[in-house]
């Protein structure tokens, strides 16, 4: 989408001193402050909006934002370490920030809707759900979104280098844009870490830095195996990611490979590369987990026998249905039974 005019730089993480000394105005719909998050006064939330932290393009009633530490000065922000503040971002169809400079690291995660981001004057990548980055503070970041799909997105700012030393440890190097193949794994723990951070307490902070790790841990357990980078690597994923999704809505009917390959109309030894290369295991491991999964809440759920739970994931043998239970969860079907 190409604008007629750029707006003022701002957004998510936008160096507050920056805006303020070149007198920046953000175009459209200025933003409201949100309401106390995480023991933040909801004055100080006016400031940071009204100071270039949080974007005014974005849809206020549903967006959502929490405040762990926030340095007022710049000396203070480069001694600080940690997540700062976060959120989940309801882009407006004009939505468009051209920022040189940040006042903390930046993780931007989409989950819906398409754009476009420039980081440090590189290559324009395309954005869609699943596409996630880190940007420096220091690295100028330009980002749109498509205004026929505004983009719905999970930010999270951090404060110090050792951040990014973490973020790289998990796949995120700065400045370069992946796409993660867990998606729902990795939107609940950002969905957990906004409900925490807004919940006001003492250990907040401490709660928070606790489901960081966990998010650090998903995103380096999501990122694809073997790299993929191009055309070519995105079809790869995008038919591995048709494949779970099959799997994981009919696995009480998928029998073998032949059925799962069936179903995506992909022969039996794709298949099986695109889960050893994604997911690190084979199609049918991944199958009988998932037949497991299911088995198990349909015994806790008091619905029936263990024979009825056998066939109700498409197991004709009881006796081998319990040896794959048991082979899966460590325990057999007829301790589950309520």
């Amino acid at each position: 989408m190409k604008m007629e005019q750029r707006p003022a730089r701002h957004g998510a993480g936008a160096e507050p001193e920056e805006n303020e000394r070149r007198g920046a105005r953000p175009r459209g719909r200025q933003a409201v402050a949100p309401p106390p998050r995480g023991g933040a006064p909801a004055s100080r939330a006016d400031r940071m909006a009204a100071r270039g932290l949080l974007s005014p393009q974005v849809s206020q009633p549903r967006s959502r934002y929490f405040f762990l530490h926030l340095p007022q000065s710049p000396a203070a922000r480069e001694k600080a370490r940690g997540l700062a503040l976060g959120g989940r971002e309801h882009c407006n169809p004009d939505y468009h920030l051209d920022r040189t400079s940040f006042a903390y690291h930046v993780i931007e995660y989409v989950v819906e809707g398409t754009g476009r981001v420039r980081m440090g004057g590189g290559a324009r990548h395309r954005l869609g759900p699943g596409s996630i980055f880190v940007c420096r503070r220091t690295t100028r970041c330009e980002l749109e979104t498509d205004a026929d799909a505004p983009l719905v997105k999970y930010f999270l700012c951090l404060a110090g280098a050792p951040a990014l030393a973490r973020l790289a440890g998990a796949g995120l190097a700065a400045d370069r844009v992946r796409v993660l193949a867990a998606r729902g794994e990795v939107r609940s723990v950002m969905e957990d870490l906004l409900r925490e951070g807004e919940r006001p307490g003492a250990r907040a902070a401490e709660i928070c830095g606790v489901l960081f790790d966990l998010l650090l841990l998903k995103i380096a357990d999501a990122m694809p195996r073997g790299g993929g980078a191009g055309r070519a690597g995105a079809a790869s994923r995008e038919n591995f990611l048709r494949c779970k999704a099959l799997i994981d809505g009919q696995a009480e009917r998928l029998a073998s490979l032949d059925d799962i390959a069936a179903a995506a109309r992909l022969d039996g030894s794709s298949v099986c590369r695109l889960f050893r290369r994604f997911q690190g295991i084979s199609p049918y491991q991944y199958l009988l987990r998932r037949k497991m999964n299911l088995a198990a809440e349909f015994l806790m759920d008091g619905r029936g026998l263990v024979k009825e739970a056998a066939q109700h994931v498409g197991f004709a043998d009881p006796l081998h249905f319990s040896r794959c239970f048991k082979a899966v969860h460590g325990v057999p079907p007829s301790g589950l039974r309520r």
